[in-house]
């Protein structure tokens, strides 16, 4: 071999060994993280509700599974104007995942109730099932209301507009004979903005629906002294005739200062929806991560504990993501 071809050989090798070098190792999933679907960077904001009810916190402890588990995922959560405002932001693709009443889910799927004048929405799936949702309309000590025939004339804060409360309100005050033309005064407000107008008097009385507690009604009770309003249970079976979602559940006495009776009242249920569209991977990451790091949820709200895998898929009302439904197969799940 020829001075010249040995140089040209060792050369090449040299070149080889260089590029070799400056080829990045193929970097390892850490230990307990699962590799986000497409090994890209995926994002995916949490649709929650207002700061002051239930959806936060727990969208944030949800949040949290995600970013700690299913690697190269950054999750955030979102405040929002709740149910009805969560569904267009799952249907538009402007959030990955949502909490959402069960009966709005099924006013959206259907193209009833809130959405009676828009097509149904079908590019949304179910993801969980998660706890009860508990209408509680909540007054000024003074005010002298009672019952809910004595919102007649009252102030009364509604819930934000397009949320589940809303929807709650108004079909509570239908079957007892009324709506919001019998009030003295309705007021579209959210959780914080109807505590904040209860402790300053501007309205009577508000209607929350949340899990017990609901924070927004336990700060209330801080400074001010309000009554739970019971309903009729005549009047309950009333509202599940007419929308099977509800159900009748009983608040426990003591849960907010200075109602030491249990309180009769309606419920819905809170639920998980993602886009029909959602990665099947990812989501089938993000139910895992969910139930098997649940206690992340627990720590963070005691709501977390009515969120268990054995009853995620009681009283869906639309189609699961096949992402969702792969990991109940897996646990046998039905």
């Amino acid at each position: 071999m020829t001075k010249k071809k040995l140089s040209l050989m060792l050369v090449l090798m040299l070149l080889v060994g260089l590029m070799a070098s400056c080829t990045p190792a193929a970097e390892e999933t850490p230990e307990g993280e699962t590799p986000a679907p497409s090994g890209e960077a995926v994002f995916i904001n949490v649709a929650t509700g207002g700061t002051g009810g239930t959806y936060y916190p727990l969208g944030g402890a949800i949040a949290k599974i995600f970013n700690d588990n299913i690697e190269g995922v950054t999750a955030n959560a979102q405040s929002t104007g709740a149910s009805v405002e969560n569904i267009g932001l799952v249907s538009t693709g402007e959030t990955e995942i949502a909490f959402v009443q069960n009966d709005v889910t099924y006013y959206a799927w259907t193209g009833t109730e809130s959405f009676a004048d828009s097509e149904p929405i079908k590019n949304i799936r179910g993801m969980a099932m998660l706890y009860p949702e508990v209408v509680q309309l909540i007054a000024n000590a003074d005010a002298g209301i009672s019952s809910v025939e004595d919102l007649a004339g009252k102030k009364v804060a509604v819930g934000a507009p397009g949320s589940g409360t809303e929807v709650n309100a108004r079909q509570l005050l239908e079957v007892h004979g009324m709506t919001y033309d019998d009030l003295g005064k309705t007021d579209y407000l959210s959780f914080n903005e109807a505590a904040n107008n209860l402790k300053d008097k501007n309205v009577d009385a508000a209607f929350v629906t949340g899990a017990i507690p609901t924070s927004a009604v336990t700060e209330i009770t801080q400074t001010s002294d309000i009554v739970v309003i019971p309903v009729d249970s005549a009047k309950i079976a009333e509202m599940i005739a007419k929308y099977p979602f509800y159900t009748e559940v009983s608040i426990p006495g003591g849960s907010y200062r200075g109602n030491d009776a249990d309180v009769v009242t309606p419920a819905v249920m809170a639920m998980l929806v993602v886009p029909e569209d959602l990665d099947e991977e990812l989501a089938y990451q993000m139910t895992k991560s969910m139930f098997e790091k649940r206690q992340v949820i627990i720590d963070t709200h005691e709501r977390g504990n009515d969120i268990k895998l054995e009853t995620a898929l009681e009283g869906m009302p639309i189609d699961v993501h096949p992402g969702a439904q792969r990991y109940y197969d897996e646990q046998g799940i039905e």
